[in-house]
């Protein structure tokens, strides 16, 4: 977590006001008839279903394995623990699922793109042999940047911060078209991002480098140009997470924060990026678990609250897309009431799909007991059921086939063209923020490098991790190169073995990732300025680790520490492009928290 004395404050008064008309950007909507035609030939369908098939449509659940019906003996044995089924396609046949989510790792649902399309077109013949076939809206949360679910074989393009930092439209919408049309080559037709959260507090623990930054009318625009970006590829987009999560100390995957904005402060500084979305005409809307008592002062988390989701959303703000809750395993959701009450209490609330319940089978029958009951109206399900049934065929899924195909997953995912897209906008992000007597870029002298510092692991491959990927991609530029991952928090000994190292060459390249007051990463700086070689900072995450290294003489912010971002900064140190990159966020000082150190849009240039 970024230390806690830089201060949200300092953040705060650079928060600039916008209006969404500000964005330029008008929906594209369906004409009334067409509209009305369209809702027709879906209430048919709705029609057709039973009450359990209607609850099914609305809940998002993940699963074990990389296959739809033969995952391995590991993931039969997870899949039948805690979902009490084997398969994937036994999941969906018992719950009338709408659909899934994919994860990488934990769940093992993600390998390489020809496998995640078998994956995709095994979970299509499932939901096709329900009683009443409608495919599913199969989702993930491939955000870039740090949050990123599909590695290898797939384009890696920067994050929103890095976009933010680049202030350019066209390649956020750009990056947004690149990574939906590949998603959408595998069969993955909604996407959860892009975020538009405002990060106006530095040690806000959870959303950080995934917002676009801290000016909301950059924010704005920079998530519109995505949701274009991600709907002109036919993807679902999701704007996320209202009413907003830019300004917490804490995380709600853990407890229940609190948003202590006033109305006017929420509406000058979180609402925004929202408007802005919904004017792009965003096809859903994700909530957040935490309270805004400004907004709703019961103090419900949002997600549970009627007077957020449908008096402000959907009434003062104009939404009528899928409002997606925030993953129901979560603690800031789950503080006051149980798994079964949850889901119930999401959709009299306003929400539609009910993402990653923590028990799919409670948190169903919770619901169905409601209908049942006569505390949800099968009206009140239509309403969702619709609402997803259109996202679902402005996606194409309920026209023509929802199969892909491998040909066109191998021409599509990875194509040179997006690879070679990727890295140019990576390389107008990169931002240089100190650059003292020319230090940078690199001399022709400077070859024999040491690269050296926090080395975390690639987002989606553990294998690979910072420094060591780093000091390849300068061997390919034609340097030295020697490197020590020294981690997050080295000891003494290590500090030592990398002063050591330091001897002899030609200068140092040290990253760090999230730098506090107290971090032994600023004794290891502080130490290898102290042997003379010249130090080159990165800041491979936060770009407020600067705050905490008062003397470095070069120093520069990447935003995430992907392939593609390691990249541009290699070629952005040795001089191979011009650094271009302005702060999206000011950073405080760390003497003085209410005090900017550098202020929202600094960024140095070598072009005199």
């Amino acid at each position: 977590m970024q230390d806690r004395s830089l201060s949200r404050r300092a953040v705060l008064a650079s928060a600039t006001v916008v209006a969404a008309s500000a964005t330029g950007v008008v929906s594209a909507t369906a004409t009334p008839a067409a509209a009305h035609q369209r809702d027709r030939r879906l209430r048919r369908i709705i029609s057709r279903m039973s009450v359990e098939a209607k609850i099914g449509q609305l809940f998002v659940p993940y699963f074990y394995g990389a296959s739809a019906t033969s995952p391995s003996q590991f993931d039969q044995d997870r899949n039948l623990r805690e979902l009490g089924v084997r398969t994937v396609a036994e999941l969906i046949a018992k719950y009338h699922l709408g659909g899934v989510i994919y994860f990488q790792g934990w769940t093992n649902n993600l390998h390489d793109p020809r496998q995640i399309a078998d994956l995709t077109n095994g979970i299509q013949r499932a939901s096709l042999s329900l009683p009443t076939p409608i495919p599913s809206l199969i989702s993930i949360d491939q955000e870039h940047g740090v949050n990123v679910r599909i590695g290898s074989g797939a384009t890696q393009l920067p994050g929103a911060m890095a976009l933010g930092a680049g202030r350019s439209l066209s390649d956020a919408r750009t990056a947004g078209r690149i990574s939906g049309t590949e998603l959408a080559a595998l069969g993955i037709h909604q996407n959860f991002a892009p975020v538009a959260d405002v990060n106006v507090n530095p040690a806000n623990p959870i959303i950080n480098v995934r917002s676009f930054g801290a000016d909301p009318r950059e924010v704005g625009r920079m998530v519109a140009a995505q949701v274009t970006g991600y709907q002109q590829a036919r993807v679902v987009a999701c704007a996320k997470h209202f009413p907003g999560h830019g300004d917490t100390g804490q995380d709600s995957h853990t407890e229940l924060p609190v948003i202590t904005h006033t109305r006017e402060e929420w509406e000058r500084i979180d609402a925004p990026p929202f408007r802005a979305a919904i004017a792009a005409g965003v096809d859903s809307i994700m909530t957040a678990h935490l309270q805004v008592p400004a907004l709703d002062p019961s103090n419900e988390p949002a997600t549970l609250s009627p007077t957020i989701l449908q008096g402000v959303l959907r009434g003062e703000l104009g939404f009528d897309g899928v409002i997606v809750t925030d993953a129901l395993n979560m603690q800031g959701v789950r503080t006051k009431y149980g798994d079964d009450r949850v889901p119930v209490l999401a959709l009299k609330a306003g929400a539609d799909q009910l993402l990653f319940p923590p028990d799919i089978d409670v948190a169903y029958h919770g619901v169905l007991a409601a209908v049942r009951s006569g505390e949800i109206t099968e009206d009140r399900l239509d309403e969702s059921v619709l609402r997803i049934l259109r996202v679902k065929d402005k996606a194409g899924l309920l026209s023509g086939s929802p199969y892909v195909s491998p040909k066109v997953v191998d021409r599509v995912v990875g194509a040179r063209a997006h690879r070679l897209a990727a890295a140019r906008i990576a390389e107008r992000t990169t931002t240089l923020l100190v650059n003292r007597g020319g230090a940078l870029p690199l001399r022709r002298g400077q070859r024999k490098l040491l690269v050296v510092g926090a080395s975390p692991a690639f987002p989606t491959d553990a294998t690979r991790s910072t420094v060591p990927e780093l000091a390849n991609v300068f061997e390919e530029l034609g340097y030295r190169t020697t490197h020590l991952a020294t981690g997050r928090s080295p000891d003494a000994a290590t500090i030592d073995e990398a002063v050591a190292a330091a001897r002899g060459r030609d200068a140092v390249v040290v990253t760090t990732e999230n730098v506090g007051a107290t971090s032994a990463q600023r004794t290891l700086v502080s130490r290898l300025l102290a042997t003379g070689v010249p130090v080159v900072h990165l800041a491979v995450r936060n770009p407020y680790d600067i705050a905490h290294l008062d003397d470095v003489r070069a120093s520069l912010a990447s935003y995430c520490w992907t392939e593609v971002e390691l990249r541009a900064a290699a070629r952005v140190i040795a001089g191979r492009v011009d650094p271009r990159g302005r702060l999206p966020v000011p950073v405080p000082r760390a003497d003085d928290p209410d005090t900017v150190l550098f202020p929202s849009g600094h960024g140095l240039s070598y072009r005199r």
